[in-house]
């Protein structure tokens, strides 16, 4: 049985970077053009934005409000996309031994009973 592309960790870590650099990549341009942020500045507040930890700057404009809160929305949820992608697979394996590991258990306990 072929392996899905998907499979590949290569693939999901370029695909897992590339979603948090575009997504980075956007808020920095808006914030520095709608609220004439410095681009050091702009790229530190998007990634206090994206990690949810929120910045200590209040925009001035209301378009800046606007896309700062709707780039919230998108980049706390692209992070956490990106990391369930990036680590699926390996949480999925974990969990599936921690469950042969419990159903032994159980059976090791329904042994000793009988």
């Amino acid at each position: 049985m072929p392996k899905h592309p998907y499979h590949s960790s290569y693939f999901r870590t370029a695909y897992s970077c590339i979603l948090i650099c575009l997504v980075m990549t956007v808020g920095t341009i808006g914030v520095h053009f709608i609220e004439h942020m410095p681009w050091s500045d702009a790229f530190y507040f998007m990634s206090m934005i994206a990690t949810a930890q929120g910045a200590n700057y209040e925009p001035q404009t209301v378009l800046g409000k606007v896309f700062i809160a709707a780039m919230a929305f998108v980049s706390v949820g692209a992070v956490v996309a990106a990391l369930g992608f990036l680590f699926g697979p390996f949480l999925g394996k974990v969990f599936l031994v921690g469950e042969h590991t419990f159903e032994e258990e159980i059976k090791s306990v329904k042994h000793k009973r009988d």
